[in-house]
């Protein structure tokens, strides 16, 4: 992220989408504020209005089942054939075959490049809720002021674990709190929106700070993000290592469930995914496999170390993809496949008439060319001053050039098929 890591998202494609996405969680939060149940509205609302993509996505699979071992034969076919009329024809084979399906070759490949960038602009806004919600940046913004003016208050960040290692390290350099950007304000934000429960007991007792400043913000600043007993702006392993420290183990469970219903709802989630497109493909077949066991595994670790409120974005959002998946299946399942292709062929026949006209007309106009060429290489080999044999050789020679430059499936290859049809009519 540029600049300080506050400051709204700027890069050229994710900047734009994370500033939208953050006046939508804005709003949610206005009317709840609660940064937990803010978050799992937000997603909500994401996820249906990515909802006609999803299911243009779980249709492909549902297609790539039944057309996929047609695609293979294809490919069977023209297996050890790799001159350039065979590509051509395995090509136009396939093609056919999607056409019949009513799918694009490309599957759903634009759905995914739709939706990735608005998913990681998504993660940006979630990690960086004060950055995008007024209300969290102004009670922050309370505190940090005070901090920043109070005698000791800058010095004293230099001392908190979170600016010791890790991303927030870099606001310190010899000593001194310098802050990340043109705002040491805004750095403090971002240090009080991470800071462990530890570290606010540090900032408490810096010399000067407005004790009562500093109970309204943090009173207010736990309301907002305290959900289900959790500090959502901490992460699972240090609310699990303070509490243990405090042996509320009432907490450390709480902590924990975060990582582990992570993990179970992604895996869930896989679950109701179509896994039939890869029937018929050991490779696919064991890749999705591998990928059940592993993305579960990989959610819980990274919902371990992030904040928790990032853990209940990708609860939330498993959730939701699996109650959406349900209904996407139940509509899919009742698609007569039959049916479409039947429509489907009955516009390509529509199709294949159209093209059939325009091949009479180009029929014509390729003889048309055929005998204009010969008679323009003709005419030019017996109007020059050369004997008998020599306009022989220049005629045999442009036709052999003629037919080495011809492209297959071209206008000058399909000159040539009709040129040696007439020759060889005329020796009958």
């Amino acid at each position: 992220m540029a600049g300080l890591m506050l400051t709204p998202y700027s890069g050229a494609i994710l900047g734009p989408i994370a500033r939208v996405l953050g006046i939508l969680l804005n709003t949610i939060f206005n009317v709840v504020p609660n940064v937990g149940v803010a978050i799992i509205l937000f997603t909500f609302v994401i996820y249906l209005v990515l909802l006609p993509l999803t299911y243009q996505q779980q249709k492909f699979s549902k297609l790539s089942a039944k057309m996929n071992p047609e695609l293979q034969a294809i490919q069977a076919k023209y297996k050890d054939k790799r001159d350039q009329e065979s590509v051509a024809r395995q090509n136009e084979e396939m093609q056919l075959v999607y056409k019949k399906y009513g799918v694009s070759p490309t599957g759903s490949c634009l759905q995914l490049a739709i939706q990735m960038p608005i998913l990681f602009a998504l993660y940006r806004v979630i990690y960086s809720v004060p950055a995008y919600v007024g209300k969290v940046y102004t009670c922050l913004e309370q505190l940090a002021s005070n901090i920043n003016s109070a005698e000791g208050g800058l010095q004293a960040l230099t001392t908190l674990s979170i600016t010791q290692k890790g991303e927030y390290a870099k606001y310190v350099v010899d000593g001194k709190f310098v802050g990340k950007g043109d705002s040491i304000v805004n750095s403090i934000i971002d240090i009080l929106n991470r800071a462990p429960s530890a570290d606010w007991k540090i900032i408490e007792g810096i010399k000067g700070l407005d004790a009562g400043v500093f109970e309204t913000v943090r009173s207010q600043f736990e309301q907002y993000y305290t959900f289900l007993g959790l500090n959502i702006a901490y992460s699972p392993i240090n609310i699990m290592k303070e509490a243990l420290v405090d042996k509320n183990y009432l907490l450390i469970v709480g902590a924990a469930m975060v990582p582990i219903l992570a993990a179970a709802t992604q895996w869930v989630n896989f679950l109701f995914m179509p896994q039939s497109a890869a029937a018929g493909n050991n490779s696919s077949a064991s890749m999705m496999k591998s990928m059940n066991i592993t993305m579960p595994v990989v959610s819980a670790v990274f919902c371990l170390t992030l904040p928790c409120g990032m853990g209940i974005y990708w609860i939330a959002g498993a959730v939701i993809r699996s109650i959406m998946q349900v209904i996407i299946n139940h509509r899919i399942d009742k698609m007569d496949i039959d049916a479409l292709i039947e429509k489907n062929l009955s516009k390509e026949g529509v199709s294949r008439a159209k093209s059939a006209e325009a091949s009479s007309a180009s029929g014509s106009s390729i003889s048309s060319n055929a005998s204009m060429r010969t008679s323009s290489i003709s005419a030019k080999a017996h109007s020059s001053n050369l004997s008998e044999q020599e306009r022989e050789e220049a005629i045999k020679k442009a036709e052999a050039y003629y037919k080495k430059n011809a492209k297959v499936g071209g206008i000058a290859s399909k000159a040539n098929l009709v040129k040696d049809y007439n020759e060889r009519n005329s020796k009958k």
